[in-house]
């Protein structure tokens, strides 16, 4: 640390970092309300920090998201990160504005791959961790085995001895305590600061919050240096435009003062320079509670929102205009799955959304890539569509959906990997993978990693009836895996991975093994019809549905793709039959979600979405493009052979 620089003590700046669902949101909402953030009779709800739609419905954080409290006089600054390795660009911006982490860990399940993740980037980074083992109350807790897994989990990410001397706290977050011992101290205190009745197990957040303030270090600055802002995060506002948020390093900002955007071009060489270009500030924001509040002024170390900056990315520097000075860029790690976007142009087109042209989606998914630094778009090579690239399927799956509620029509294509060539030699991306399940289904979850070329590294019983299993796998085997095998494990099965490097090609793995039931005509979908299709497979549509040719209405038997008729009706005649016709009885199908149809597509398929409808799709739609298609890719295959 440089000597010159003198810390901030009003201001903490901390992230929380934990796996999905152990607690995290939950505990901030306990820190909201025992701050003093609300009135005691003030109407609040859950999971306050979950503010997507997607988040409350799915229980996950997606996007990481800032706040702030006050404690005895200085102000905490929280940033609340996903526990998803997909969302990885989240973190990496996250912990840039930060000094401290609190590291949330299940009693229960201990330290998870997605909290190795996030704490790797926190160690890298030189963050100081305060450890809380969170859910002390589960009737399976053990905190002094995960206490342990944490040790192991530090000393396995090489922390510094500083590091591995952190603060523990045992917590209880859905009831709003913390201490620092397993039981409670006769002294405990009600979160309202009155004492705890015998029996009761009682105690509140404070002794965490003290410790935040006491044991957290804070922003350091150079009183000498000028004005100096990291943009971390982008946002927009309808009524003030884009806003620029990130950490003030060193000096001080006020409103409508005359300042300077450093950023990055691209020469006619390929080579990368400095740009500098002038702007004002409009308004000037710092968080309070789960929302903003202007300022006339921000000071040293405080997290800003400035508005009126509409050309600005992420990791640019805003500096004063007299004396302009980058800060160094943040850095994320490359993108290894890619997938295909482009417009709808099946015959429903423009029925079911607002935006279907090809330029207003690709004009989102620019707008996608400014403020979410883990993805890249790219035009395509041999199309009007585009190929977006990030951390995993399951970050693209957030992005198709957040499109579809958009009102975005459009198609995409299935997950792709990215591979690296070096010195001749093929790599993948090669994942950790943790499978928690019974004894009972390790044989076929093991059995069916191995065809798909996965090295089972670790094997754990913790004598409860479910195995820990640790596998390394090539990212490519776990497209389209997890729905099989949480139908292998009867649903009670846990997979967990995170991006472990990158190793030589391990060889083709097999493909799906069924082919699709493809409609040969445009219409409605019929029982009797489906009715007489069920032996030929797995049927998607139900009566009624509106179909198209090239649509796939279903799952064939065989390996092979068939052309179907789902709108055939039963022929009527003038002669009178000697019973009623028989009902028919329909199997029920499944409902289609998005990650189910994204795992079903080949290579020739697509995925069309619409703000109320899924449809599987061909993307030769005619019977004739297809066998066109297929022709030159044999002949293709023959050249690249020969």
């Amino acid at each position: 640390m440089n000597t010159k620089n003198i810390p901030n003590l009003g201001i903490r700046n901390i992230a929380i970092i934990a796996h999905v669902d152990h607690g995290k949101t939950t505990l901030v909402d306990g820190l909201f309300r025992q701050s003093g953030l609300f009135r005691d009779n003030q109407e609040t709800g859950e999971r306050l920090m979950d503010r997507m739609d997607l988040e409350r419905e799915r229980g996950i954080t997606i996007a990481a998201k800032n706040c702030a409290i006050r404690w005895n006089g200085v102000k905490v600054n929280i940033i609340d990160t996903p526990g998803h390795s997909d969302f990885g660009g989240e973190v990496e911006r996250a912990l840039s504005m930060v000094e401290g982490a609190i590291l949330l860990v299940d009693a229960s399940e201990g330290p998870l791959p997605q909290t190795r993740f996030v704490l790797k980037k926190a160690l890298e980074a030189g963050l100081k961790i305060l450890v809380v083992v969170n859910k002390i109350d589960r009737k399976d807790a053990r905190p002094a085995e995960v206490l342990d897994e944490i040790y192991s989990l530090l000393i396995d990410l090489d922390a510094s001895e500083e590091q591995l001397e952190f603060p523990l706290f045992y917590a209880i977050g859905r009831d709003g305590i913390a201490r620092k011992t397993l039981e409670r101290q006769a002294d405990a205190q009600k979160p309202d600061g009155s004492p705890v009745p015998d029996g009761e197990e009682g105690g509140n957040l404070h002794p965490l919050l003290d410790a935040i303030i006491s044991d957290l270090p804070p922003p350091y600055h150079d009183p000498a240096q000028p004005f100096q802002m990291l943009v971390s995060d982008l946002d927009y506002s309808e009524f003030l435009g884009r806003l620029a948020i990130g950490k003030v390093h060193h000096g001080s900002v006020k409103a409508n003062e005359e300042l300077a955007c450093i950023g990055i071009d691209t020469n006619a060489d390929g080579s990368i320079k400095e740009v500098v270009k002038p702007l004002r500030v409009s308004r000037l924001q710092v968080y309070q509670g789960i929302g903003l509040a202007e300022a006339q002024a921000a000071e040293p170390g405080d997290i800003v929102v400035l508005s009126g900056i509409s050309a600005v990315t992420i990791g640019d520097t805003i500096a004063t205009k007299a004396a302009p000075r980058a800060i160094k860029r943040l850095t994320v790690d490359e993108p290894t799955v890619s997938m295909f976007f482009t417009k709808n142009d099946g015959p429903y087109s423009g029925l079911e959304g607002k935006y279907v042209q090809g330029a207003r989606i690709g004009e989102r998914l620019e707008k996608e890539a400014l403020s979410n630094v883990g993805i890249r778009v790219e035009k395509a090579k041999d199309s009007d569509g585009y190929m977006v690239k990030g951390r995993g399927e399951f970050q693209m799956a957030i992005i198709i959906e957040t499109m579809r509620r958009e009102g975005f029509e459009l198609c995409v294509g299935r997950p792709e990997v990215i591979y690296r060539h070096e010195k001749g030699k093929r790599l993948e991306p090669i994942e950790q993978l943790f499978i928690d399940l019974e004894n009972a289904y390790v044989g076929i979850v093991t059995e069916k990693l191995s065809i798909r070329k996965c090295r089972m590294t670790n094997m754990t019983d913790h004598g409860t009836g479910r195995v820990r299993l640790e596998f390394s796998a090539p990212s490519r085997a776990l497209i389209g895996y997890r729905d099989e095998f949480l139908t292998d494990t009867k649903g009670t099965g846990l997979m967990n991975s995170y991006l472990a490097g990158y190793e030589p090609y391990r060889g083709d793995l097999p493909a799906r093994t069924n082919g699709s039931l493809v409609s040969d005509r445009q219409g409605e979908a019929v029982p009797y019809a489906i009715f007489n299709l069920e032996p030929r497979g797995r049927m998607f549509v139900v009566p009624g549905d509106k179909v198209y040719e090239g649509m796939i209405v279903g799952e064939h038997n065989r390996d092979n793709d068939l052309d179907v008729n789902p709108c055939r009706e039963k022929k009527l005649t003038n002669i009178r039959a000697a019973g009623r016709d028989e009902n028919v009885v329909l199997t029920p199908i499944t409902p289609l979600t998005l990650e189910v149809a994204l795992n079903f597509l080949r290579d020739d398929e697509l995925l069309e979405v619409t703000p109320t409808k899924l449809r599987l799709r061909k993307i030769y739609l005619t019977q004739n493009q297809r066998t066109i298609a297929n022709k030159r890719n044999k002949l293709n295959d023959q050249n690249y052979m020969t």
